[in-house]
């Protein structure tokens, strides 16, 4: 099996508005709820989600953040995560293939989950340097992904987070880390 492109991405979400169960997976759930606990006790400021999917976490984080910028990269998958927010006037969702340009210039916190391995070591790189600028000093870097491969992945799960941390070019203090045998939601502060 080939990397899955957005292409792909977007194939899926036009046939099946959650292929992977997000919404209803228990297992889901309990990662949802240690990616909230990784921002902090509520309410946030502006918080950025970066390749929402069809909006499964989204719905949470919006009712965390004052001001909520929910990015995806398909067009399927904006339209899921639009739908799954609804007509909230401090909810922005934008179509954003990464790298690049984020919504806003700083962010009080990131939501980085089930996106990195899909990208090319340069991509993340870039991306990493973009969170780095973005978030401000203080500001709350959440990171939820597989501990485990899958054939679609462009890279290796192991050690993803310290490959993106290690590319922001900035020192981070780590305040929290949730995992099971197929996930890790680790949560860092900018220094």
């Amino acid at each position: 099996m080939k990397p899955i492109d957005l292409a792909g991405f977007e194939q899926k979400f036009a046939a099946n508005a959650d292929p992977w169960s997000t919404f209803t997976n228990r297992d889901e759930a309990h990662k949802r709820g240690a990616i909230l606990h990784g921002l902090g006790a509520g309410p946030t400021g502006r918080v950025l989600e970066l390749a929402a999917g069809n909006g499964s976490n989204s719905v949470a984080l919006a009712r965390r953040a004052l001001r909520f910028d929910a990015t995806e990269g398909t067009q399927s998958g904006v339209d899921l995560v639009r739908r799954a927010v609804g007509d909230d006037r401090h909810v922005r969702v934008r179509r954003l293939v990464l790298p690049g340009r984020f919504p806003a210039a700083v962010y009080d916190a990131a939501v980085v989950a089930e996106v990195l391995y899909y990208l090319s070591p340069r991509a993340l790189r870039h991306v990493a340097r973009d969170i780095a600028v973005a978030l401000r000093r203080g500001g709350r870097l959440i990171l939820a992904h597989h501990r485990v491969d899958y054939p679609d992945f462009v890279q290796h799960a192991a050690q993803i987070h310290a490959r993106f941390l290690a590319d922001t070019g900035v020192a981070w203090r780590a305040a929290g880390d949730v995992r099971t045998g197929r996930w890790r939601v680790q949560s860092y502060v900018r220094c």
